[in-house]
């Protein structure tokens, strides 16, 4: 059984911005899947079901992004998921829009719900599909600004390619030798 966790920020007014591009990605994974992430426990929207014969669980953190630690030990301490079973998407600033990167553990890349997860899984042995969301408009922008921004339109029409792609990695990730996925998609 995998866990998957989109990152991103619950509420209406957050539905377009960059830094939910975590749980654009998980919802369309859900609706792929015939999954409904509608169930409420501890702090988080899941669903659960089959991603092409292998179990999942999806999850959706509804205490703002860099506070999800909480929501993701819960889930995986009560259906007993190890750190290394558990795939997290998360966008990231420090990426061209729509670059990939997947890798297992490391360093936290300036993200703070990285940082958080670490600390409440205790282990950074996890697998994080990073997704570039850094657009050519970016300047000189600070990091938690720019992030709270929404999509251009003419990069939403980008978006469709960029949630295939993230799509294909995750089931490239549950289904196949983590170490050919990560040189594949090393950026």
């Amino acid at each position: 059984m995998k866990l998957i966790i989109g990152l991103g920020n619950p509420g209406e007014r957050f539905i377009n911005h960059r830094s939910n591009i975590g749980f654009k990605i998980l919802e369309v994974i859900a609706n792929n899947n015939d999954i409904d992430i509608k169930t409420k426990k501890k702090k988080s929207l899941i669903g659960r079901g089959d991603f092409e014969g292998e179990e999942i669980v999806l999850l959706k953190p509804q205490t703002f992004s860099e506070l999800s630690g909480e929501a993701a030990l819960y889930i995986a301490s009560f259906l007993r998921i190890k750190p290394e079973d558990i795939i997290v998407i998360l966008d990231d600033f420090t990426l061209e829009l729509g670059r990939l990167i997947v890798e297992k553990g490391g360093e936290h890349y300036e993200h703070p719900a990285i940082e958080n997860l670490t600390v409440a899984l205790k282990s950074p042995e996890f697998v994080r599909v990073r997704v570039g969301i850094r657009g050519h408009q970016v300047g000189k922008q600070k990091r938690l600004k720019y992030i709270g921004q929404e999509f251009e339109p003419m990069e939403n029409l980008q978006l469709i390619n960029i949630i295939n792609d993230a799509e294909a990695a995750i089931r490239s990730v549950t289904h196949g030798d983590i170490d050919e996925v990560i040189e594949k998609f090393k950026g």
